[in-house]
């Protein structure tokens, strides 16, 4: 099984020959290790060939006792169903089970949601995050004092005044009774930027298809990516005196653990953690992946097609009930409004090749499902960063998710150009990606909530677009100074592809 690609998670490990900081950047794309037992893999001969399949069928009613026999008989366990949005998650040895079950009648569409068997063992991985320290984090505790009401690595946020955040906390910090759901690789509640603003109820390990509530089965293993951990403190780090602080840290932040010990995103898992967020009060979900094996989910192809609807129901059911979904854009620098796009990465989890896609017709779900908030990133100069993708017409709204500092440098007493984030065991890092921006975004679009308690979802959003500061192209756009240009904006200043709407402004979300 090949590891996930880096961007996997949206997040950008900027090379050491580009970036002064680069010490205190590092990759969370690498393989993770052994999960605990909570999460541990099936283990019987059957399931060493087994696939994880979705099938689909009209919303609200159980399973009905034909078609449950018509699965078993093509040779399908049924592993859970979400009845309120139809889908059914289901394992099977069967390598035609898809094909067959689809012509069952009430099925809609039924497809694999993995290319590589269900796992019998996990991976490990070699990899480990570079923390915050030495003369930086005394820099920054030293400019912390002198600024005076500020956490000590605040100063090291260039981030947090770029969206006005700073100025936002002088008259809100969010409310306690908003939660953020970090629908990612697992957050460590136990770190003490954000263990005062965690929500244990609303937090779930889902990356079995199926909610596991086991105490603690959000967090991530030792050896498993600290990704999850990064972005909660992006959003809620608590303005507690200790480390850094959030965009929204006065509001509550949950963890919904959807990435399996090999690092991957699989359908059933994505479909369970906006089911767990629907139902359990979640305000805001952000989501800083793409849904694997396949970067682009093809509607022309069977599976992929039903990975796309099993995601768009469960997106669509969150939004229903309140939720605003927040996802990154990718790091591929790809124009998403284009009539082609090359992906190579896909499927990921077994032998990747080289494929042309449409993507008005091959989506990249959940960013380019209706309904979702699609995050560009900026770095410490407001330019979109290098790696960000865009496109009129996809990108809703832009956030600092850091660059290359050879590309953006911040002004003192900021040095690095990445994203200040929490990571596992108390610890402080830095990473960059689009997996960085959407966390500022879905941070702003909780101040709203928190000041517009009784707003719907579509309101939260339509207020997120309108209160953004309104962000010209950027033209002509030659990130490295090299005289190539690198991408081509297009549109207003208002709705253009680099930027959408504009920056977000975290002042406004809490003074209109």
């Amino acid at each position: 099984m090949t590891a996930p690609h880096p961007r996997h998670r949206r997040a950008l490990a900027i090379p050491a020959g580009l970036a002064v900081a680069a010490s205190l950047a590092f990759l969370p794309g690498t393989p993770a290790a052994a999960a605990p037992a909570a999460e541990a893999a099936p283990s019987t001969a059957a399931d060493a060939t087994s696939l994880s399949y979705v099938v689909n069928v009209a919303a609200g009613h159980r399973p009905s006792a034909t078609l449950r026999r018509a699965i078993a008989k093509a040779g399908g366990t049924i592993v859970t169903s979400y009845d309120r949005i139809g889908v059914i998650v289901v394992h099977s040895a069967n390598p035609d089970f898809a094909k067959t079950v689809r012509k069952v009648r009430g099925v809609q569409s039924a497809g694999a949601t993995r290319t590589a068997p269900l796992p019998s063992a996990a991976t490990t991985d070699t990899g480990a995050p570079q923390v915050l320290g030495g003369k930086d984090l005394a820099a920054a505790k030293a400019a912390a004092e002198a600024a005076g009401d500020q956490d000590p690595l605040e100063s090291l946020q260039w981030d947090l005044p770029a969206i006005k955040a700073d100025k936002a906390h002088e008259k809100s910090l969010g409310s306690k009774k908003v939660t953020v759901a970090v629908i990612d690789t697992g957050v460590d509640d136990t770190h003490p930027d954000i263990a005062p603003n965690f929500d244990r109820q609303a937090s779930v390990n889902c990356v079995a298809g199926k909610p596991d509530t086991t105490d603690g089965a959000w967090r991530p293993s030792a050896a498993e990516s600290p990704h999850g951990t990064h972005v909660a403190g992006e959003i809620a780090a608590a303005k507690n005196g200790v480390g850094m602080t959030g965009v929204a840290p006065g509001v509550k932040v949950a963890g919904i653990k959807v990435s399996n010990p090999d690092g991957f995103f699989y359908t059933e898992a994505v479909v369970c953690g906006f089911m767990w967020a629907a139902e359990h009060g979640v305000d805001v979900t952000n989501n800083s992946y793409y849904t694997d094996p396949w970067y682009f989910n093809c509607k022309d192809d069977p599976d992929q097609k039903a990975l796309v609807e099993a995601v768009s129901r469960a997106s669509r059911y969150a939004e229903k009930k309140g939720a605003v979904n927040v996802a990154a854009a990718g790091n591929e620098n790809y124009d998403l409004a284009s009539d082609e796009i090359t992906d190579p990465s896909s499927p990921n989890d077994t032998t990747p090749g080289d494929r042309t896609v449409d993507p008005s017709k091959c989506l990249d779900i959940p960013t380019q499902l209706p309904g979702v908030v699609t995050v560009a990133a900026t770095g410490a100069k407001g330019l979109k960063s290098s790696f960000s993708n865009y496109g009129r017409g996809i990108i809703d709204i832009a956030a600092p998710g850091g660059d290359s500092t050879a590309y953006q440098t911040p002004a003192p007493p900021a040095t690095s150009g990445l994203i200040l984030g929490t990571l596992p065991g108390g610890k402080w890092g830095y990473m960059a990606g689009t997996s960085m921006a959407s966390p500022h975004v879905a941070g702003v679009a909780a101040l709203i909530k928190s000041t517009h308690p009784h707003a719907s979802a579509a309101t939260v959003k339509a207020l997120l677009y309108a209160e953004a500061d309104a962000t010209a192209c950027t033209d002509p756009y030659d990130i490295d100074g090299d005289g190539k240009v690198d991408a081509v904006c297009e549109g207003p200043k208002n709705r253009n592809g680099f930027y959408g709407w504009g920056m977000a402004d975290a002042l406004d979300a809490v003074t209109w």
